[in-house]
Order: C-alpha cells, then structure tokens, then sequence
C-alpha cells in the first residue's frame, strides 16, 4: 500500500540507469513577468518536470521534503513583495516516512509572485529558485538562478505559462487504492440493517413481476447499473461544486478538519443507536410512487428509493467515503462513489441472474446491527485522524502520539468486549453464544490492540505510520531513553590524552546542535572534522548525502540501517559523516566561497555539500553512500580512493551489509600493501 505498483516499476526503471553515475537535471525552468499596474508586475516561474520526477511545493508543511523556495535579491533594495506567492494546483498524498500529506507536482510547476518596484533605478529582479526533484530511487537538489527584465511587455509569454498552469492536476497515484477502498465500504453498506433486507425483496420482484424472465433479468440489470448512476451522480455533484481550490483547502485547514471529525463522531453516535440519519418522508414516499410505473422508468425509480430508504444506515458509509474523497484530488469523490454503488449493486444484479442462490443468504438478525457497531467503534478511530492534523498544525499538543494510541487501545479493547457480549446497546438482541465468525473478529480486533500497546513506548509501528502523530511527540520513548543515557554514561568516561574511551576527539562536533543521526548513532555533519576522527581511529569514513526533504534517504534508514549488522558496522568499523546538502544555515563569512566547477557563491551548508558531492564524486543524487579510505583524505586524492562503487536507494539489507563488509575488507588490504 506504501507504493504504488506501477509507479515502483517506472521509477526503478528510470533510476537503473540515472541515480548515480551521473549529475541529473530532471527539471527546466523559464522565467517571464507581466506588467500589471503602475510599477507592478507578476513575475512567473515555471518548471517542466522529466517523467517520474516531481518537485516539491513552496507550502509543504514543516517536517515534510524540502519546499521550494524563491529568492529575490532587490527586495527591500527597491522591489517589494505583494502578497504570496501563487502556485498551480499541486497533487496531494499522506506521506509514511515524514508523516505529512505532502504537495507536489509532476510535468509542470508554475509560481507566480506579485512584485512592486519603489525605486525607478531597478529595471531587472535577480535571484535563485531552489527546489528539491525526486523519483523512487533518488533525490536531487537543485537551484536556478534567474535575472528578469522588468518591461511593459512579455505578457504573452505568461499567459501561456498560466495556461499551462492551469491544467486539471487530477492525476492522482491512489486512485485505484482509493477506489478499492470505496469498494469495500460498499460491500459493508451492503450488509448494514437496512440494505440487506432489501436483496431478497427486490430481486423477487423483478423475476416475478414479469412472465418475461429474460425482460424482467433486463430490467433487474438496469435496477443495478441506476444505483451505481445515481451514487456517482452524487461524487460528480460533489467535485464539481467544491472544484480543485476548494477541495485543497479542505485538505490543508483547520476548520474543515475538526468539522470532519465532528461528523464522524455523528456517524459514529448513529451507528451505536443514538439517533438515525433519516430523509423527509414525503420524499421516500414520492420516488416510491414511481416505482410503482413499472418499465425500465419504474426500475429507475427503485433504485432511487432504495438509496433513499438505505440512507439512514449507509449515510455515515457514504459520507466517510465523500470526506476521504474531498480530501483528495477532484476525481475522488467520482472514483469514490463509482466503488462504491458498484459493490452496493452487484448482489442485486448477481441474485437476478441466479436467484436460486436467494435460498443461501444468511437471514437478518442481530448480526446486521453488530456490524453497524463494530462500524461505529472504526469511525471514532478514523475520525481521530482529523483532529490530529489540526492539532499538528497549530501546536494544541491535544494528542501526542501516546495519547493518541492509548484511544485507539480503549476504542478497540471495547470493540472486542462488545464482541464478546460483555457490552450491549439499546437495539441489540440477546447473545446466546459465540459464532466462528465473531470468534475469529474477537481475535483479530485483541491481537490489534496488543499489537498498538508498545507503540505508546516508542515502537515505530511503521503499518500505521500514517495513522499516527509524529514518533518525536511520545513523551516516554524507551529507546530514546536507553541511548541518551548511554551516550552519558560514554561521555563520563576514561579519556586517554585528546581522546574519548571510544576514540572520539574532544572537539564539539559541528552543526551537532541542529542536526542528529538516525538510530541514536555518533558521528558527524563536516566533512573535514570527520576525515580527522576516521584518520585518529585509523577507520574507514562512511560518508551519506542526504537531505531533509530526501523521502527515500529516511526510508533506508529506517528499513536497512535500522537492521542490527549494519548498526554495528557502522557503530563500531566507521566513523560516520552524514552530509546534508539542503541546509539552509549559512556559512560562516571565511568558510564562503565561489565554486570552481559552476562559478556561483557557496554560502549556505547545504550548497557547501552538494558541491562537494559533484565535483569529488561526479553525482548529485540522495541518498549516496561513499566509502571512503581515509587514510587519503586530500581532495585531490579522494575518488581514487573510494573503497567500493557508491550505493544509493536500495532496500536490499544484505547487498548494504555486504557492501559495508567489502569496504572494510579492502581498507584492510590496502593497509598491507
């Protein structure tokens, strides 16, 4: 579910060849402006994004990939901001690993920033786009530098860009996750109270209702394709009153959120009994009337009063599906509904044609109202996913991640109960015993909660990631615990001369305040102090290109350095470097420089590393993982040195353990010759 099959496929295909060997440019960048009033101007940027790459928004929310940003070097030098920028409609999914709904864009990206010039002497903007492009295997930084001459004309060329822009951002990777999904609320629907019944009523109407079996298993067909027509009807409605903008800020605001969740804690409460979702009578009582015509107009119509006398019991179904689908792209609520009215009608076309098989349907009883309650019990557990996000948003600190498992636990151990017949609600019948089936679901929902106990101590749970607050928001983490204090217990330690038990140097390690290893390893985050402690423990240096913003960097380590030989290796055989090369802190004034490989200033960290990585090992990609003899550490000597061919995204745990044993083994040669 974490990746898409085909976009796994392409990706790996394109990354075989491009990931590492070579510099990529997966993106091209054009530059224009409009004038739009006196001494005001719309500035436009726009990228053309290569297949299966895709770029970043500039309002990625803080903890997720690196967002684009724009600089422009006159401002406040003669040139004022007017208002923020504006982007075209990016495409949106929840992401495991940074644990946000990230924004991005494929194929094209285009911003536009309001600009008014105070100073007649400013006739050009200058300055930089930086952004990050990624595909399933790698990650590249990139900036791109712009120089725009302010003139009355050039608005031809931003109203293509706009155009362009403009382009419905409907292509959605989870669409068919998501229409799976809308399937099975529909299977669900189906056997609520008030749907069930009705399979056996309807259908015999049809094959009894006309002497004309063939006509009357027609007409049975056509009853069913009216219900997939009229709940579609009801996801395009939906797309087209919000439109892409509305359905956007849906996803993102506060607002919409908590009234998500106070729906379905509505849906939740009618489950249990507390009240039903009704329609107006006359309403029911109208299509009902048509029904009575008879013809394909008469079978129209009861599918028609079918959705609506269902509605009490299926509405919350319904609605949990449209909410999901409107926190999505504009086709969602009609992929969403197009699922589910096609399980919701497939029982009814299936018994038409074999209505023998009526005879084998379970009959209705108290089963039918304990699916509604289980169903209620999952409701509160999904709605709490609403709440969350607003509560990460604006720092409310209402639900850490312990508290937000400890509801799951309390919600589903009550579920297992009510299963157990240990609860009971007003409409439930006597529970004599307990059936196979409710047995295996006893298991199933118990095995559950054991399952989510540890994640309240710091267990990554990483099935449900996407569930969850954020690992950093547990106030009792074990494991974090047990490293800080070994780190203690070391840091008290023996020292030998200017260096630690362990061999590390006294020296504060840089950039250490802001920037941590996974996995509570020691190490370093500069190059040059790093090559030192490598050449003081005579180790080999395991240097990683990596990022903030880097998806697939925080995937290996989380599912490869997180395996214990790699940990040890790394804890014990290297010493460490992890270079981030999308830093924005700047360099100190004497550490600033002009590159000899493409002219322009280094002055942030992240520039300082990426340079680094292009000119000493020829590639731009993350993650990359160099090994490196560091007994020849001189830039002028350090890719003749490289211990093995760089790695980079690859989830093959022993391929990086061996590649790790390889390296090792050839430092240890190369001591002896």
């Amino acid at each position: 579910m974490k990746k898409r099959l085909l976009t796994l496929i392409f990706t790996l295909f394109m990354g075989a060849f491009s990931a590492f060997a070579q510099i990529s440019d997966p993106t091209s960048w054009t530059f224009s402006q409009e004038k739009t009033g006196d001494n005001e101007y719309t500035l436009t940027f726009k990228a053309t994004i290569q297949p299966g790459w895709t770029v970043y928004s500039i309002n990625t929310p803080e903890g997720g990939p690196m967002p684009t940003s724009i600089s422009i070097e006159e401002v406040g030098k003669g040139v004022e901001l007017v208002g923020a920028p504006v982007e075209s409609e990016p495409h949106k999914k929840h992401d495991d690993v940074f644990k946000v709904d990230v924004l991005y864009f494929a194929d094209t990206y285009t911003v536009k920033q309001k600009i008014k010039v105070t100073d007649p002497g400013v006739t050009a903007v200058t300055g930089s786009v930086e952004f990050q492009a990624c595909q399933e295997g790698a990650c590249v930084p990139g900036s791109k530098d712009f120089t725009i001459k302010l003139e009355d004309k050039g608005g031809a060329k931003a109203t293509v860009a706009e155009a362009s822009a403009e382009k419905d951002a409907e292509q959605d990777d989870n669409l068919w996750i998501f229409f799976w999904v809308a399937f099975g609320s529909g299977l669900l629907a189906v056997v609520m109270p008030c749907v069930f019944p009705m399979i056996p009523m309807t259908v015999s109407f049809f094959m009894h209702g006309d002497a004309n079996k063939a006509k009357a298993k027609a007409k049975a067909i056509f009853f069913a394709l009216s219900i997939v027509g009229i709940y579609t009807a009801l996801g395009l409605i939906i797309s087209f009153l919000l439109g892409p903008g509305f359905i956007n800020w849906l996803s993102t605001n506060w607002l919409p959120n908590i009234c998500f969740f106070i729906i379905f804690m509505v849906f939740a409460a009618s489950f249990f009994g507390a009240f039903e979702i009704v329609l107006p009578a006359w309403l029911v009582n109208k299509s009902d009337k048509q029904a009575d015509k008879g013809g394909y107009v008469g079978a129209f119509f009861m599918a028609f009063t079918l959705v609506l006398v269902s509605f009490s019991c299926t509405a919350p179904i319904v609605g949990t599906v449209l909410v999901e689908a409107a926190r999505g792209s504009v086709l969602r609520p009609i992929i969403g509904m197009l699922g589910f009215s096609i399980a919701v009608a497939l029982p009814f076309g299936f018994f038409s044609f074999f209505p023998s098989k009526l005879s084998n349907l379970p009959k209705s009883g108290g089963w039918l109202n304990a699916v509604k309650v289980v169903l209620g019990f999952i409701e509160i557990a999904l709605g709490l996913k609403f709440l969350m996000v607003a509560d990460q948003t604006y720092h409310w600190g209402l639900l850490d991640r312990e508290v937000y498992i400890a509801i799951w636990v309390a919600v589903f151990t009550l579920q297992a109960l009510y299963l157990m017949g240990k609860i009971k609600f007003a409409h439930d019948s006597e529970l004599t015993h307990i059936g196979v089936p409710r047995l295996v679901m006893i298991i199933i929902t118990m095995s559950f909660v054991i399952y989510l106990i540890p994640g309240m101590f710091g267990a990554p749970l990483k099935a449900l990631a996407g569930y969850f607050p954020p690992q950093e928001t547990i106030d009792f983490d074990i494991n974090r615990i047990v490293r800080d204090n070994a780190k203690e217990i070391m840091k008290s330690g023996v020292r030998v001369g200017n260096q630690s038990s362990n061999g590390v140097s006294d020296e504060p390690v840089k950039y250490s305040d802001f920037l941590h290893l996974p996995h509570g390893l020691d190490g370093y985050f500069d190059y040059n102090q790093a090559l030192k402690a490598a050449q003081a423990q005579d180790k080999p240096l395991f240097i990683d290109f990596t990022g903030h913003g880097c998806v697939n960097c925080r995937e290996m380590e989380q599912s490869v350095w997180s395996d214990p030989r790699v940990m040890e290796m790394l804890k014990n055989d290297y010493v460490v470097v992890a270079l981030y090369v999308d830093d924005k802190t700047k360099l100190p004034a004497e550490e600033v420089y002009v590159s000899d490989y493409d002219g322009k200033k280094k002055n942030t960290l992240g520039k300082k590393n990426t340079d680094f990585q292009i000119k000493m090992f020829e590639s731009n990609a993350q993650p990359n993982y160099i090994l490196l003899d560091s007994r020849h550490g001189s830039d002028k000597e350090l890719k003749p040195h490289v211990l093995q061919t760089a790695r980079g995204h690859n989830k093959d745990r022993d391929a990086f353990v061996k590649f790790l044993q390889d390296g090792l083994k050839e430092y240890k040669a190369r001591a002896n010759k």
